[in-house]
């Protein structure tokens, strides 16, 4: 039997259930008519550089498409290839990487550059054991460049390929528990006939037909050997376990701005959230925080009057919400920095490695510097 026509219905049969008639070929067949133009995606025949794959693949985890091409586009302008963002220096990757969040992600970037330049010599592995050995390079990541850059048979799970699978298969199973049963039952989809083109339309399948609301069934190349379109639910897979939102945590964050316009800044600790990104000073970020007099936590000057600023700002990360009042001061010119801070002026913030929720706080001080007059005196 071809590979471009292999079913899953030999594999599913070792199942205790019944799996999902589908074969390969009807989904590549989909693919080549309706494939989505992305920047990383090697065009006709030519080979995919497992460097932009591994690129755009660590760019999208958790982000969209939309977001991630214009940092895409400017990473490879700037590092063409793994060597030249090994040389890089961290920081200089932490700025460039400013607004696209989960800045772990970055930091993990520019270990894993170094890492394939050390031990491999500059050459991604072909073999996902070696790959996800590598800083950052998990399950999925490991798979998609071993199938799009190597053509090895892998299914990499995202979450567009949990929503295909989950209705393929009708699994009632709820996730987060259940990866690895999506797992399983995802690489029982694998094909060793264009593996990586297989990876991609399985990506392409989930993200423009297999939609999480009101899918496209009747377009999809599949639908005939799909459980949830046979049973009519498949707007109610995957299943999915109730999230837990976090608590809101609180805290305050302080604006110094001098006559010159410059702001201070400060380093995060390279540990922990938001690690060695820029930010303007806070106090702790805690469930039970409790708003006091700045001169508490905030940044100490010989004359300073720290002024909170109307509303507050809000942020909301992976596992809680955030909300900091802001607090401003205004600084004669050329008053200096304290220890572990700098003044950074104002026209050269665009480039600092400041994250989204830095750039909210520093815009809300700017946007209410109205409200308050420079004051001298002790704060």
């Amino acid at each position: 039997m071809k590979a471009s026509s292999m079913t899953v219905a030999a594999r599913a049969a070792r199942r205790k259930k019944p799996g999902p008639v589908v074969q390969a070929g009807d989904l590549l067949a989909w693919y080549d008519r309706n494939r989505r133009i992305l920047p990383w995606r090697a065009t006709g025949r030519a080979k995919s550089d497992p460097y932009r794959v591994w690129l755009s693949e660590i760019m999208l985890q958790q982000t969209t498409v939309k977001t991630v091409a214009p940092y895409y586009a400017r990473f490879l302008q700037r590092w063409p290839d793994v060597e030249a963002l090994a040389s890089a220096p961290l920081n200089d990757v932490l700025k460039a990487w400013a607004g696209l969040g989960y800045y772990a992600r970055a930091r993990n970037l520019h270990a894993c550059a170094k890492a394939v330049v050390e031990r491999h010599a500059g050459e991604f592995p072909p073999d996902q054991i070696a790959l996800r050995v590598l800083p950052g390079i998990g399950p999925y990541t490991a798979a998609a460049i071993a199938a799009i850059a190597f053509d090895i048979p892998a299914v990499p799970v995202d979450g567009n390929v949990e929503r295909v699978v989950s209705r393929l298969f009708a699994v009632e199973a709820e996730l987060p528990a259940a990866k690895g049963e999506f797992q399983a039952l995802a690489a029982t989809l694998a094909t060793p006939y264009r593996a990586g083109d297989f990876a991609q339309a399985l990506m392409d399948l989930g993200s423009g037909i297999c939609t999480p609301k009101k899918p496209a069934c009747v377009l999809c190349p599949w639908t005939d050997g799909c459980a949830a379109r046979r049973r009519g639910d498949a707007e109610t897979f995957p299943r999915k376990t109730p999230k837990v939102e976090g608590r809101l945590r609180k805290g305050s964050a302080f604006v110094a701005v001098r006559a010159d316009g410059a702001v201070l800044l400060r380093a995060r600790p390279m540990k922990g959230l938001l690690g060695g990104m820029t930010e303007v000073p806070t106090s702790e970020w805690s469930h039970d925080f409790i708003e006091r007099k700045p001169a508490k936590s905030a940044p100490h000057f010989q004359a300073a009057a720290w002024r909170r600023l109307r509303g507050a700002v809000t942020h909301v990360f992976t596992h809680f919400p955030l909300q900091l009042a802001v607090y401003r001061t205004e600084l004669p010119k050329g008053t200096r920095a304290p220890k572990g801070t700098r003044f950074v002026p104002a026209r050269e913030l665009h480039g600092e490695a400041l994250p989204n929720l830095m750039r909210k706080v520093i815009a809300h001080a700017l946007e209410h510097a109205s409200e308050i007059k420079p004051k001298r005196g002790r704060n």
